[in-house]
């Protein structure tokens, strides 16, 4: 679980910069990362008390041990009710190359999410992501059912 806090004011700078969609995490961070001097391009996985109560598969970027979220300004949510569970980074040379590469080897298909090499572990409903991804997910469900707890009947 990441633990540092979003940055705000930051997050809605560069929202604003990249001209962030509302339900377009991975690209929201991937414009951001490619943005920002020294960032790291995250996907994992996003917990908010509520609905949709699972984890949601989800992308922002990291600056000096603070979350940047180009797409928190779209979720009606305050910054202490987001919880981020990291499941792979990448530098921003790591991420032109998987772009560069995925343009030419699958110019038809989006390029992110980004998972990696196979075989992938199960999570959820999907079968992406490798170990990394397995344990973000079961840490963030764990947070889902704490912030989530079932109604007494």
């Amino acid at each position: 679980m990441i633990t540092e806090l979003l940055d705000e004011a930051l997050s809605l700078e560069i929202a604003t910069q990249i001209k962030s969609k509302a339900k377009n995490c991975f690209d929201n961070a991937c414009k951001a990362a490619l943005a920002m001097e020294g960032a790291l391009y995250v996907q994992g996985f996003l917990v908010t008390p509520g609905a949709p109560y699972k984890p949601i598969e989800y992308s922002w970027i990291e600056l000096s041990e603070r979350i940047v979220d180009p797409t928190f300004p779209h979720l009606g949510l305050e910054a202490q009710h987001l919880h981020y569970f990291r499941a792979q980074s990448l530098s921003v040379k790591q991420l032109k190359a998987i772009l560069e590469e995925s343009k030419e080897d699958y110019p038809e298909d989006d390029p992110l999410p980004v998972y990696g090499d196979q075989p992938y572990e199960y999570y959820g409903d999907l079968m992406l992501g490798g170990k990394n991804y397995q344990i973000a997910y079961e840490q963030a469900l764990v947070k889902c059912r704490e912030l989530n707890p079932p109604k007494k009947q």
